[in-house]
């Protein structure tokens, strides 16, 4: 088994605070305060913290390729599906949410979004995840049997 001899690495931590809006109707939405973050130790997956009115935050947690795909073109299916679109000229990326609570529709600027993606894949570039696991050691190590 392979050791670091500066032994083991702490996780990068990648979080962006940010103003998403929940979409009510066409004409109408309230802005929700939001924090996306990404872990290392968790490379394939985002995390979305909303801070709604109720005093507990929602927690939405899902694969990191989705947001990415989601940017440029529609991505995911059943109870996350994000897409780009446009809201009074400016670039957005639409994250629609299903769970058995409800559904939401939220919008946040792409700009930010992009940025915040743009640091976590160079903290973790995409094909490296399993490595970030320890996963292409194990099989290795597995195969060398």
């Amino acid at each position: 088994m392979h050791t670091d001899p500066t032994g083991p690495t702490r996780p990068t931590v990648v979080e962006r605070e940010l103003e998403l809006r929940l979409i009510l109707s066409p004409e109408h939405g309230v802005p929700v305060p939001a924090r996306l973050a990404y872990h290392s130790d968790d490379p394939y997956a985002v995390h979305v913290t909303f801070h709604i009115d109720s005093g507990h935050p929602v927690h939405w947690t899902f694969a990191r390729d989705l947001l990415v795909e989601g940017v440029f073109r529609p991505s995911g299916h059943g109870d996350v599906r994000v897409w780009p679109s446009k809201a009074e000229g400016r670039s957005v990326v639409l994250m629609a949410l299903s769970s058995p609570d409800g559904d939401a529709l939220l919008e946040a600027p792409t700009p930010q979004v992009s940025a915040w993606l743009e640091r976590t894949l160079r903290a973790v570039p995409p094909g490296t995840e399993g490595r970030q696991l320890g996963i292409d050691d194990g099989l290795a190590e597995l195969l060398a049997r």
